[in-house]
């Protein structure tokens, strides 16, 4: 089947900037995502400038360029988002690489990811509403895009808080909570981005709380 990406969602999507490798889920959203999240064995090359060359390296130092340049990297196609090494399993010895005294480190560890597959249910934070539909916020991933073809028993409401609303006046608008199905996920290899299409066309889905609740932070 040909998923077709609607050029309004294409238009507003942006780069989340990450500070940290570390993230965490309420425990109610865990118990939603947790098939998408690995443990996966990884092996990167750690290259240390010879100008850090001058006393032995230390694996803590490694460690902290290993980690820095997981930042840098931020996900992959194949095992999702980094969230965190869970363990060093062993470092090489350092090979110089040229003339420079730069050495490089062969480290292999173990790494948390988490990736988002279809027909998974998955909780997001509405961040932007438009007469196409929503973008969601859900953990690392900016843009899941809910459709209003996909939510066929709301009707969108303009005004200064634009919002779709149902006959039972359950409401979508910005700063809620949706329950929804993962539709479709794509790989975007020049911001190193998973971007997702969403449904709510089911009983179990749709929004879950009201404006100003706390948003759990991936």
């Amino acid at each position: 089947m040909t998923v077709l990406w609607p050029a309004p969602y294409s238009l507003l999507c942006t780069v989340p900037c990450y500070r940290s490798l570390h993230f965490f889920l309420s425990e109610e959203a865990n118990s939603i995502c947790r098939d998408m999240f690995f443990e996966v064995e990884l092996q990167r090359d750690v290259k240390i400038h010879a100008t850090n060359l001058d006393k032995p390296v230390s694996r803590r130092f490694i460690l902290a360029c290993l980690l820095d340049n997981l930042f840098k990297e931020k996900a992959s196609e194949d095992h999702g988002y980094f969230l965190a090494v869970t363990r060093l399993k062993s470092i090489g010895k350092g090979n110089v690489m040229d003339e420079s005294g730069n050495t490089v480190f062969t480290v292999v560890f173990t790494c948390r990811t988490f990736k988002p597959f279809p027909g998974e249910e998955l909780q997001g934070v509405v961040r932007y509403i438009s007469q196409h539909g929503v973008l969601l916020k859900c953990g690392p991933i900016r843009n899941a895009f809910l459709s209003a073809w996909k939510m066929s028993k709301y009707q969108y409401i303009p005004g200064k808080k634009p919002a779709f609303l149902n006959n039972e006046l359950s409401k979508i608008e910005k700063g809620v909570v949706v329950c929804f199905l993962v539709l479709a996920v794509r790989w975007i290899n020049a911001s190193r981005d998973f971007e997702m299409l969403a449904s709510v066309d089911a009983d179990s889905l749709g929004p879950v709380s009201l404006p100003g609740s706390d948003e759990s932070e991936l």
